[in-house]
């Protein structure tokens, strides 16, 4: 299933984000380090620093050779793949932006984080359009459906918000986990959701009536992560247990443990971002340990 293929080193500092570029053998990493950092997969090695920032980083998004950066602050820079240049720079939020998402059929940006908020920004010339308020407290991530109609956010008041991505207009409330609301997914067809929390729980929810099917108890702490990979009936969970699973998409079994208990290789810390790459032949997985490892798909 997935085998390690290589542990990248040079990170000083915690890592928090990932994210692959568009073309298929480079990807970003950034944390509580002085800049964003570029990756081959294709070399399996170090590239270069490509931006320094101006505080830690906790978000990343790569998006029409425009790579998103979200930070501590409450600020996002805008930086240009092709200019290499950071273009824009934007105060945000009063506080941490923990999750930036695109919305390619309104080509708007959103982000949310600790003050509660989202705000929706222009991709055309990065004027913000709105701002709602989904929680009094964080809002950790957010989940767009495939055929971007609603979106959902995981709160840390245990609650899973969604909204029509037509109006931003409140759609449900999910009530289930007992803890804060830490990850969440889409099933690529869009028939399940899938939500991870502080509790160490996956719950299903199904779709489109949001109904909770099925609590698999998952992880021994905070699930940080859910990535469906890109093609192949798979997703994977990342967590603080220091671990990596790999599950069916379909009904839900655990396939793989990848962890330092489980196997010669795994994270000593906290698991905080994994990303499958463009091709879906590698999980790219990082975390407090400050190593970016690279996991190979076998044949």
């Amino acid at each position: 299933m997935l085998k390690h293929l290589k542990t990248l080193s040079g990170h000083q500092n915690p890592v928090y984000a990932l994210a692959n570029a568009d073309e298929n053998d480079i990807f970003f990493s950034a944390g509580n380090d002085k800049g964003v950092v570029e990756w081959s997969l294709a070399e399996l090695a170090f590239v270069k620093v490509k931006t320094p920032v101006q505080s830690s980083v906790y978000s990343l998004l790569c998006y029409n050779n425009l790579l998103f950066i979200g930070e501590r602050s409450g600020a996002f820079s805008v930086y240009d793949l092709t200019k290499q240049e950071i273009i824009t720079r934007i105060n945000a939020h009063p506080k941490p932006i923990f999750d930036i998402k695109v919305t390619k059929s309104k080509n708007e940006l959103l982000t949310t984080g600790e003050d509660g908020s989202v705000a929706v920004w222009s991709l055309l010339d990065y004027s913000e359009i709105y701002r709602f308020q989904v929680a009094y407290d964080t809002v950790r991530c957010i989940g767009i459906s495939p055929d971007e109609t609603e979106i959902a956010f995981g709160c840390k008041d245990h609650l899973i918000k969604i909204y029509n991505l037509a109006d931003y207009s409140l759609k449900q409330t999910l009530k289930g986990h007992s803890l804060p609301v830490t990850s969440l997914a889409y099933h690529p067809s869009g028939k399940y959701l899938i939500s991870g929390s502080r509790d160490a729980q996956l719950k299903i929810w199904n779709l489109p009536n949001y109904e909770l099917v099925q609590t698999i108890p998952a992880h021994l702490f905070t699930i940080y992560n859910i990535a469906f990979h890109p093609s192949l009936p798979y997703f994977a969970t990342s967590s603080q247990d220091k671990s990596i699973k790999l599950w069916d998409a379909e009904n839900f079994k655990l396939y793989k443990i990848l962890s330092l208990e489980k196997g010669e290789f795994g994270h000593t810390h906290s698991i905080n971002k994994i990303i499958w790459s463009k091709d879906g032949k590698h999980l790219i997985s990082t975390g407090d340990d400050r190593k970016v490892m690279i996991w190979e798909i076998e044949d």
